[in-house]
């Protein structure tokens, strides 16, 4: 794999799970809480700093090429097991590994082209973000394949762990309320659409209509698709790692210093922060800022006419 020595894929695996957590986390989480990321109803306006027609593409097209990325670096990684030493794992129906990568199957088979290709329109993004989307899902596609490939994946014995259950239970859930509430906004489109009002005055974009929705957690959040999805990569993490919710649960995980961080050798670098844990965290980085501005967007231009009472993205509390 990649030309690379057998005892050279341990290490790349560490640093490659180092650096995109730190990178993550001290550099795109910060960025996003300044920087609106161009595509959506912060497409780039006339007076913004991203305006180019040239680097401008169409959404959907757009939105399945840097999304198909993450399942095809997640197969290639998990087809090699990099990390796997001597006769790799037997791949099986029913057992925890298959569960989870159907599970990831799943999720992108309707993020990458399922749900883009019934969305009635989706407004242009500026080529930044699907460079920056095609950078993050090669490193998260790449890690979670070589995690679930390797002999840290949950063995044939995980299936009578509660936890694992506990986990595949919130990740359906969390998956359902994400297709559910993601049709809530898609209906919205098509409704003006159907209605020939996707040009009227006021929209964020040519060709865009934006309401404000309502049903289910709509009732409670502005994000309630960004809140289900992290509950689906919860339930995931938790049950193809449980280690890391054990360590918190006990109050013995903690975090080191950041000088041991950054020059610790990287198989030290948080030992349990293994790929899923890391997905739904950097999710939660790189979501929230987006959800928070995307909420005051809603106040803005809904003024009265938006619910008050509604907070940003975790029911009763955020």
């Amino acid at each position: 794999m990649f030309g690379l020595l057998p005892a050279q894929l341990p290490l790349l695996y560490d640093s490659g799970r180092k650096w995109f957590t730190i990178f993550c986390c001290v550099v795109l989480g910060p960025i996003n809480c300044f920087v609106e990321a161009p595509f959506g109803r912060f497409t780039p306006s006339e007076n913004s700093i991203f305006k180019s027609d040239i680097f401008v593409f169409d959404g959907i097209k757009s939105w399945i090429v840097m999304e198909l990325v993450s399942p095809i670096c997640f197969f290639y990684a998990f087809l090699n097991a990099p990390l796997s030493t001597g006769a790799p794992r037997p791949f099986s129906l029913g057992n925890p590994q298959s569960l989870l990568v159907g599970a990831y199957l799943v999720h992108y088979l309707n993020r990458a082209l399922v749900s883009p290709l019934r969305t009635p329109s989706r407004s242009k993004a500026h080529i930044i973000v699907p460079l920056a989307a095609i950078a993050f899902n090669t490193f998260n596609g790449s890690l979670l394949g070589a995690f679930l490939s390797s002999p840290s994946a949950p063995p044939p014995s995980a299936l009578a762990r509660s936890s694992f259950w506990i986990g595949m239970a919130l990740w359906a859930a969390g998956f359902a309320g994400n297709v559910i509430h993601d049709e809530i906004l898609l209906n919205i489109r098509r409704h003006a659409k159907s209605k020939g009002k996707a040009k009227e005055a006021g929209t964020t974009s040519p060709g865009e209509h934006y309401a404000i929705p309502h049903g289910l957690l709509y009732r409670y959040i502005s994000y309630p698709n960004y809140f289900c999805e992290w509950v689906e990569w919860l339930g995931f993490a938790i049950a193809a790692d449980p280690r890391m919710m054990y360590a918190i649960a006990s109050g013995s995980w903690s975090l080191p210093t950041w000088s041991t961080l950054v020059r610790g050798p990287p198989s030290a670098f948080l030992p349990l922060l293994s790929p899923p844990w890391l997905f739904l965290i950097s999710e939660i980085i790189l979501m929230y800022p987006r959800a928070h501005r995307g909420h005051l967007w809603y106040l803005n231009k809904f003024g009265d006419s938006y619910p008050k009472e509604r907070k940003i993205v975790i029911p009763f509390l955020l």
